[in-house]
């Protein structure tokens, strides 16, 4: 259902970008903000692992430096058959997490200093599971066409502002410029959340345990409340808890590119009570 979900999500922001391209830039246009944003997404793509590692501060670490937790990675990576991640370990006291690489092959699994002080092992199992599953399904890859293709829409959109769109009537131009780009951020957004909830189902799946992975999320929720992250808002969508959240309610929700923590938790206990 997720996977449906997500690639429903990716077809109507191509079409959206499709309709929005003409009707604002033209085919010239419309090929020229694409190839920009694909210019620039792929660069995140390649090189997205060594920037953000650098950006947190992240020192990868040998089996000798973290050998039980090298040892958890291993013992989960097999499970979901996988080759073995990079292990980075983050200096924030925030417990959090997240994966990165463009593929399975260049992937690292990166946890801060702060997850493993306050979780248990089994929950950290439902973390790291997470983490490796989101490897497993490419969602680098994923969130990597959403953004471009949301960046299109935008960069369509900024065009048509200081060249004029393509329509005749200004009004109906003037509500695509404005409109365009939030439609993008909601489907983008919508699609993170997607992928967030079959990690969370494919990693309680590879820990063989749902409510580790449920247990963990609700001590990194409270964490995210009171030990705030030096994080960059760019970024926070890599998290497996969302650095900043602290509980998100209302029109907020529709942009979180984390589905609600509580919500979450629900889904793992009754995949707990089904098994």
């Amino acid at each position: 259902m997720n996977t449906f979900r997500t690639t429903a999500l990716m077809a109507v922001m191509l079409v959206l970008f499709a309709l929005i391209g003409q009707a604002l830039g033209g085919t010239g246009g419309m090929l020229l903000a694409f190839v920009i944003a694909v210019g620039m997404n792929g660069v995140s793509y390649w090189y997205s692992s060594s920037i953000v590692l650098r950006m947190y501060g992240a020192e990868e670490v040998s089996r000798a430096e973290a050998p039980e937790l090298h040892d958890l990675v291993d013992r989960l990576r097999r499970r979901a058959d996988l080759p073995m991640p990079k292990v980075a370990i983050i200096p924030q006291d925030q417990p959090n997490a997240f994966a990165t690489g463009r593929n399975p092959d260049n992937a690292v699994v990166a946890v801060t200093k702060g997850i493993m002080d306050v979780l248990e092992r089994d929950e950290l199992a439902g973390v790291i599971a997470h983490e490796l599953a989101h490897i497993k399904n490419r969602d680098m890859l994923t969130s990597t066409v959403a953004a471009t293709l949301a960046g299109a829409i935008t960069m369509l959109s900024r065009f048509a502002l200081f060249f004029g769109g393509r329509d005749n009537n200004f009004l109906v131009s003037l509500l695509m410029m404005i409109l365009a780009p939030m439609a993008a951020m909601l489907i983008q957004s919508a699609i993170s959340r997607s992928r967030e909830y079959a990690a969370d189902r494919e990693g309680a799946e590879i820990a063989k345990n749902p409510l580790g992975l449920a247990s963990a999320l609700r001590s990194m929720e409270r964490a995210a409340e009171h030990r705030p992250m030096q994080a960059n808002q760019t970024t926070s969508h890599m998290f497996i808890v969302n650095p900043f959240s602290g509980g998100l309610s209302g029109i907020k929700r529709l942009f979180s590119t984390h589905p609600p923590t509580e919500e979450r938790i629900a889904r793992l206990e009754e995949m707990a009570g089904r098994a």
